[in-house]
C-alpha cells in the first residue's frame, strides 16, 4: 500500500504546473470535453507510466542493493532539485483533427516521455519492485493533478502561487531520497 500512495503524493504534487498539466489546460480550453480528455491522461498515463515502473523493477535484477540504493537517492534528490525549476507551455496545435481523446492521448504519451514524472515512476518502481502498485499511484496522482486543470482551469492554478507548490514537492523528493539513502 506504501508503494500507491507514496507514488501517488510524488506524482500529484510534483504534476503541479508541470508541462503535462499545462498541456491538459490548453486541451481542456480547446476542447471544452472533459470525458474524452481525461480517458485520454489515463490511456496515456497507464501505458507510458506502466512502462516506467516495469523498467524501474527490471534494474533491481541487475543492480546490487547497495549501489542501488545510493542511485535512487541521489536519483530523487535531483528531481527535488529539478522540480524548482518549472516548465513552460510549450504551446499544442490539433493538426490532425483527431478529437479529443485521440488527440489527448498521444500529445500525452509523446510528453511523458523522458519527463520527470516519467522517471520518478522508473525510480519507485525500483525502490518498490512492484510496478502495478507504482503505476496505479502514479496514474491516479496524474489523473487528480491533471483533472484539475482539465475541470477547474485558470481558475485553480490561478489561486495557488506555482513557487510554493514547487517548493513543497522538491521538499517530498529531496527528503524521500535522504530517506532512501540514511534509512530513515
Amino acid at each position: 500500500m506504501s508503494a500507491i500512495i507514496n507514488s501517488f503524493l510524488l506524482v500529484f504534487i510534483s504534476e503541479m504546473g508541470d508541462k503535462t498539466q499545462l498541456l491538459a489546460l490548453v486541451l481542456s480550453a480547446k476542447f471544452r470535453k472533459p470525458i474524452p480528455i481525461m480517458l485520454g491522461i489515463l490511456v496515456a498515463t497507464v501505458l507510458n507510466h506502466a512502462l516506467a515502473s516495469f523498467v524501474g523493477s527490471f534494474i533491481t535484477d541487475y543492480v546490487s542493493t547497495e549501489i542501488l540504493k545510493w542511485i535512487l537517492g541521489a536519483t530523487f534528490i535531483i528531481f527535488g532539485l529539478w522540480i524548482l525549476i518549472p516548465d513552460q507551455d510549450e504551446g499544442f496545435k490539433d493538426t490532425k483533427g483527431w478529437g479529443p481523446f485521440l488527440t489527448t492521448t498521444v500529445a500525452f504519451f509523446f510528453a511523458e516521455m523522458g519527463d520527470k514524472t516519467q522517471l520518478a515512476t522508473v525510480a519507485l518502481g525500483a525502490k518498490y519492485v512492484s510496478p502495478v502498485m507504482v503505476t496505479v499511484g502514479t496514474t491516479v496522482g496524474m489523473l487528480a493533478a491533471d483533472g484539475l486543470a482539465v475541470f477547474f482551469g485558470y481558475k485553480f492554478t490561478d489561486r495557488i502561487p506555482m513557487k510554493i507548490v514547487h517548493r513543497v514537492a522538491s521538499a517530498l523528493f529531496i527528503i524521500f531520497g535522504l530517506a532512501i539513502l540514511f534509512g530513515f
